[in-house]
């Protein structure tokens, strides 16, 4: 077997199980979350940077305005995203949070068009089509934009490009974001425990250490995720990515008893057909191009 299917499976199933980790943590409010997650990567990033002895890159980049500047954005666009998944979760949206990342596949389809001018194939746009009718089909069921969804997706995606086009690898990536945010996010943290008497101060060793772990579990399946994408082909990865959303979504029906009815499964349906187009049009460009 493809050892990159395995880091690949791997990196896409510790996503899709991330609202059983948020689970033990579900007392903690959200920004304080997305704080301590933010300090811990940084700290198990550089661990590891210690461990190997890659420092030479960081102080050639920080000279950098430009790339400065473009991991700042991409730092903040990871930041919103782990802001509004800890929100979706801990408000019992796991099943919209789940469909966020069905739709970035697709998201990211039309910022090839907007941003990299890119043309789309007719398998394509029919996908697009659909997915679009399928978020029409929900905001008119649900009386509301799924914006949980649409911002996830978002985000993500526009993360995803910024990162495709940067000069840096996955470790050294988000280690650089992590030191970006660091003058903001540590005081940050430290201001939110000492006067909003945070789980620092106040919380059980058991939470400290779900917080604690938060770092690991940034770090890794990212790092798995370089792994496997430098050994598949991207219509392989492209498949192997729709692991997480389905088990985020087994996980709010099965788990979680979120409302999944026929009118919510209605227009899940037409993002699974924009899906499955893609997916195909994916195996057929790749076969042209061996």
């Amino acid at each position: 077997m493809n050892p990159g299917l395995a880091y690949a499976a791997l990196a896409f199933g510790i996503w899709g199980l991330f609202p059983l980790y948020f689970q033990f943590i579900a007392k903690v409010p959200p920004l304080e979350v997305v704080l301590h997650r933010s300090v811990w990567s940084l700290g198990f990033v550089l661990l590891v940077l210690a461990w190997q002895g890659r420092w030479a890159w960081l102080g050639e980049n920080l000279r950098q305005p430009k790339r400065v500047a473009l991991f700042g954005f991409s730092a903040l666009l990871l930041a919103c995203n782990w802001m509004v998944y800890v929100l979706a979760v801990q408000t019992g949206h796991v099943v919209e949070a789940s469909l966020g990342y069905f739709i970035n596949p697709l998201v990211n389809v039309l910022l090839g068009v907007l941003v990299l001018r890119e043309r789309l194939r007719l398998l394509q746009w029919a996908a697009v089509a659909l997915a679009a009718c399928g978020v029409v089909w929900l905001t008119w069921q649900g009386g509301r934009l799924p914006w949980i969804a649409l911002a996830l997706a978002c985000s993500f995606g526009l993360y995803g490009l910024l990162r495709k086009t940067a000069p840096l690898g996955a470790l050294e990536g988000l280690a650089l974001e992590n030191i970006l945010l660091a003058p903001v996010v540590i005081p940050a943290l430290l201001w939110w425990t000492f006067t909003r008497d945070g789980v620092l101060l106040t919380g059980p060793n058991s939470q400290i250490g779900w917080l604690l772990l938060s770092g690991p579990l940034t770090a890794l399946p990212l790092l798995c995720f370089a792994a496997g994408a430098r050994r598949l082909k991207l219509a392989t990865l492209g498949l192997v990515q729709y692991l997480s959303p389905s088990l985020q979504l087994l996980l709010g029906v099965w788990l979680f008893h979120e409302p999944f009815g026929q009118a919510k499964l209605i227009g899940f349906v037409f993002i699974w057909a924009g899906l499955a187009l893609v997916s195909a049009d994916a195996w057929k460009h790749s076969g042209a191009q061996r």
